[in-house]
């Protein structure tokens, strides 16, 4: 359970976040019963801390060799021996028979499209190693479920799709580089590369820049959705969160850069919810 991080569900939620946005938008899209939605939501919540443990599983594998070079990483599992190779290999393969038999819960026809996701999955321990931009191999890979929800719902519209899943993007680009800022002493020693390190002061300014392309994504998703004022509300909240994280941060105090990474999932909460009102007023018959 340590390998996968349980102890630390806030990667499980952030991995969710973008999925309850998608699934609960073409629910209201499709007007949908209620059980089917909810459904779906346990079905990628299940799905969500699966993966995510997997994904920690493969990154504690290929970063043995640079996690004890890393204050906050340096008792691991695997790096601190606690785990060997095999165990964690045994164990990885049994986190993927379950992803497996969660695939196998949606539709045939957005099977493919799930499991298209997995060889990012798979390879993005590896690109911290030679580029300063894993946050972008990670932030393709994290969000997918903005798109695998509403196929999983009976939905194709990708003009909706799209626009959601590139919200989801540049949220993820936003939050692991305040997270990678954590770590940015250590890994200049280890070689590892961010972009808190690439980024450096310029950080908050880029972060700025990134929300408002979030922001405007979503929107847009949710305009062409044809989404209502739960979800206008939700987006002028989130909106405001998002910003005044940014403002607040402070990049070089470790503890400070985890409480404000950890602050995000309430803010993806507050997209959620927003999608979510609208979602039982159509239900309720006002849309």
């Amino acid at each position: 359970m340590e390998l996968m991080r349980s102890e630390k569900p806030i990667g499980t939620l952030l991995l969710l976040s973008p999925c309850m946005w998608s699934i609960t938008m073409a629910g209201f899209m499709s007007s949908a019963p209620l059980l089917s939605t909810v459904w779906m939501l346990g079905v990628f919540t299940v799905g969500s801390f699966v993966m995510r443990g997997a994904g920690c599983t493969i990154n504690d594998l290929l970063d043995r060799n640079l996690d004890n070079k890393v204050a906050r990483t340096v008792e691991r599992p695997i790096t601190s021996g606690r785990v060997s190779v095999k165990q964690a290999v045994i164990f990885l393969g049994a986190q993927l028979g379950v992803g497996l038999a969660v695939l196998l819960q949606l539709p045939l026809d957005c099977f493919v499209l799930g499991a298209s996701s997995l060889l990012l999955v798979g390879t993005y321990p590896l690109f911290k190693r030679f580029t300063y931009y894993p946050q972008v191999v990670l932030s393709t890979c994290f969000n997918w479920g903005a798109l695998l929800g509403f196929p999983a719902m009976g939905v194709w519209n990708w003009p909706v799709m799209i626009p959601l899943y590139l919200s989801g993007f540049f949220w993820c680009m936003t939050y692991d580089t305040i997270y990678a800022h954590q770590d940015k002493t250590f890994d200049v020693k280890a070689g590892i590369k961010s972009t808190a390190l690439a980024w450096g002061d310029k950080s908050k300014l880029i972060m700025n820049t990134l929300s408002v392309a979030q922001i405007s994504s979503f929107a847009l998703s949710g305009y062409l959705a044809g989404m209502g004022p739960g979800f206008a509300i939700g987006t002028v909240i989130g909106a405001y969160r998002l910003f005044d994280m940014i403002r607040k941060v402070d990049l070089n105090n470790p503890d400070n850069c985890w409480y404000w990474f950890k602050n995000n999932i309430n803010t993806g909460h507050v997209f959620f919810f927003g999608i979510a009102f609208d979602y039982i007023l159509r239900l309720l018959g006002y849309f």
